[in-house]
């Protein structure tokens, strides 16, 4: 089967079903992702004028992609192949922007260099951890904009969403139309400052539907780890859904009751945080894979 690419001129600003798709790929394609940043490449020195930056124009994701096959009620499951970033990464903040935008007077506009495999910020050089911001399929309802994180996916800006990882994202609609971008050079959990390393690149990576998925979604599994994935308007509620969202995986898949299932999880999960600055906060549940097989539990995509 061929790679497919995708290029970086077709962007679209909301996850929407109305979106036309780019193209149709089979399910088990490979597919190839070229992005903007988050700034759609906007800012390329450190002079850019924060002011002037064309805000209908943020976090564009490159696609969709119509996954031939995917019906509502289905899955994708998404293998993340290969990331490559661009040669420079931008950072901004400010006033109203991030966890100290009440105290920031003025904006502020960094683009750092990237050196082969690190970049240096403030002085720190730090190893590149490239992963995806944005990615996501068309909600079954209205539209929902790139910067916004949700059950369809979205601006989840969660670090384990990187190559080596594979993301199950839910089918809505016909077609699933599958939409990424927001690439990051690195980031740290939280994205506290309002953005990560921010980079254009390309992603490449395997779709195949999973027909008729039974599990909370969004979910992603490492080689050591499985993650249920969970957004709202406050920390405290998105924590509480993606421990929800572990715990009836471990229910059903291991058919342990629900005080059981609560209790493996407080003495063995750990729940994150993934971001705390777009309109919706996003946790994140991690459950070692090796309890998983100890509870003889198997998922698609899930290491035996």
């Amino acid at each position: 089967m061929s790679t497919l690419t995708v290029p970086r001129d077709q962007l679209i600003y909301a996850m929407d079903r109305a979106n036309p798709p780019v193209l149709r790929a089979p399910s088990g394609s490979t597919l190839v992702f070229q992005t903007r940043d988050c700034f759609e490449d906007q800012i390329q020195d450190a002079q850019a004028q924060f002011t002037a930056l064309d805000w209908n124009r943020i976090n564009p994701a490159t696609g969709p992609v119509h996954i031939e096959g995917a019906e509502p009620g289905d899955a994708l499951a998404i293998e993340i192949i290969d990331i490559r970033v661009g040669s420079q990464a931008v950072m901004v903040t400010g006033p109203d922007l991030g966890v100290e935008g009440d105290r920031l007077t003025e904006p502020a506009v960094r683009v750092y260099p990237i050196d082969g495999d690190h970049v240096t910020v403030s002085g720190v050089r730090l190893p590149l951890r490239p992963m995806i911001g944005v990615i996501g399929t068309a909600p079954a309802d209205e539209p929902v904009p790139n910067g916004t994180p949700g059950d369809h996916g979205g601006n989840m800006d969660t670090t384990v969403i990187r190559a080596g990882s594979t993301l199950y994202l839910p089918v809505n609609v016909d077609g699933a139309l599958l939409a990424l971008g927001d690439l990051h050079a690195g980031m740290g959990d939280g994205e506290v400052s309002v953005c990560g390393l921010e980079v254009p690149g390309e992603v490449t990576l395997r779709v195949t539907v999973l027909k008729q998925c039974r599990w909370p979604l969004p979910m992603v599994v490492t080689d050591e780890h499985l993650y249920t994935i969970a957004s709202a308007l406050t920390l405290d509620e998105a924590a509480t859904r993606a421990t929800k969202h572990m715990s009836a995986i471990v229910q059903t898949e291991a058919q342990l009751s629900r005080a059981d299932a609560i209790g493996l999880l407080s003495a063995a999960g750990n729940l994150q945080i993934s971001q705390v600055v777009d309109p919706l906060k996003t946790c994140r549940f991690e459950l070692s894979l090796d309890v998983l097989r100890q509870l003889n539990v198997a998922l698609p995509g899930v290491p035996a």
